[in-house]
């Protein structure tokens, strides 16, 4: 309940705060030309510096047409007390994906507080990459860039955005505190690599509301050192869920907890609730996590924890993974899986799972098939109505 009265007020600070008394900063005015053809990068930076550089709360304008924008870094700490991008506009990415793909992100904004985007579209034109990645070509970048990034940064609300065809990620908050994301859309096909949608980790205090995230990879992706993430009223689909880890990548590693996920549809995905560890030693975990109101709709693994996550199977850690999961509950779910299997906990055998609650969920196969589900060092109940049967 503390939880849920926090983002109450959180999201009621964001709605009422007011833009009157803002000294504004046109990119035009800066020689951005949005004409997609030339490059705007410098003068976006120059409009950054001289808001940052400002006593007053600032507004960088970005107006309608496609503005041409290879990478960048926005640094704080800032004069400004908040300076929020107004975007009418496209930030356009090189036709050459090699620019990009020189570089960990394309927006990046570190150490900043009381940042706001609103509105606007981030074409990436990651597809070419995917291609070259996908056909294993030679000279092909093994990896990309990120298209919004967030590091060591404070009180950040992003409303109302279109992340597309992002190289890698296409919004990760990184070591970030009090984050506010709502009606923002992400579209990429869903055989693109390693897109996921929205990526938070050693961040606190963050809320996801009512957005739509199309893409290739989690729709959702929850790593170390996350605590107190709200997320409700996301579509799924494609993609692969909304997932907790991959965990147990180091031997040191923070935990997850606190995590809310409410009112969620999924559409064809890979998964639907997912937490997945690897089989190795760490002193991570995993608890006070609630999955409540899903609609699965031809979900692969519509319920899933995995303690033995090796994608690609190779490699694969053969050691006992010591992420220690516990108080998770899964409440209200509904709707069809593409499997048998519909609902599974396969867990460590040091480290069994702990308090898994399962209540009022209805599960069925998208084929009429008997769906099933299946239990490995996994302690918990059932309350109420659960389909498929129970191997709690």
């Amino acid at each position: 309940m503390a939880t849920l009265i926090f983002f109450v007020i959180f999201l009621g600070l964001h709605i009422n705060s007011s833009l009157a008394g803002t000294t504004n900063y046109n990119v035009l005015n800066y020689g951005a030309r949005p004409n997609g053809v030339t490059d705007s990068t410098k003068a976006f930076l120059n409009a950054w510096a001289a808001a940052c550089d400002s006593a007053n709360s600032t507004m960088i304008y970005v107006p309608k047409g496609r503005y041409l924008v290879g990478p960048m870094t926005f640094k704080g700490a800032c004069k400004s007390p908040s300076i929020t991008f107004r975007i009418d506009g496209t930030l356009w990415a090189p036709q050459d994906y090699t620019i990009l793909a020189s570089s960990s992100n394309w927006l990046s904004f570190e150490g900043v507080s009381g940042v706001s985007i609103l509105g606007g579209s981030l074409d990436a034109k990651g597809s070419s990459l995917w291609a070259c990645k996908l056909a294993k070509a030679p000279n092909c970048p093994s990896s990309g860039a990120t298209s919004l990034s967030f590091t060591n940064s404070n009180n950040i609300k992003i409303k109302g955005l279109l992340s597309l065809n992002s190289q890698m990620f296409h919004i990760v908050f990184n070591g970030c505190k009090d984050v506010y994301v709502q009606n923002i859309k992400v579209v990429a096909d869903g055989n693109s690599p390693n897109t996921d949608g929205i990526h938070v980790q050693l961040s606190t205090d963050v809320a996801i509301i009512n957005s739509t995230i199309k893409t290739g990879d989690d729709c959702i992706s929850i790593g170390p050192g996350t605590k107190n993430l709200w997320v409700e009223g996301v579509r799924c689909g494609p993609g692969h869920g909304i997932s907790i880890g991959s965990l147990a990548k180091t031997s040191e590693e923070e935990g997850v907890q606190n995590v809310t996920v409410k009112r969620t549809v999924f559409t064809g995905t890979t998964n639907g609730f997912r937490i997945k560890s690897w089989a190795r030693p760490t002193t991570g975990f995993v608890q006070g996590v609630r999955f409540i109101g899903a609609i699965m709709q031809n979900v692969q693994n519509p319920i899933l924890i995995d303690q033995h996550y090796c994608p690609h199977n190779l490699n694969c850690p053969t050691q006992v993974s010591g992420v220690k999961i516990s108080d998770v509950v899964y409440k209200g779910i509904r709707g069809t899986s593409a499997t048998q299997v519909a609902m599974k906990f396969d867990c460590s055998s040091k480290y069994p799972c702990k308090g898994i609650k399962v209540s009022d969920v209805k599960l069925t196969h998208s084929t009429r098939e008997v769906v099933q589900s299946f239990c490995a060092n996994a302690i918990g109940k059932t309350i109420g109505v659960v389909q498929p049967n129970s191997c709690l």
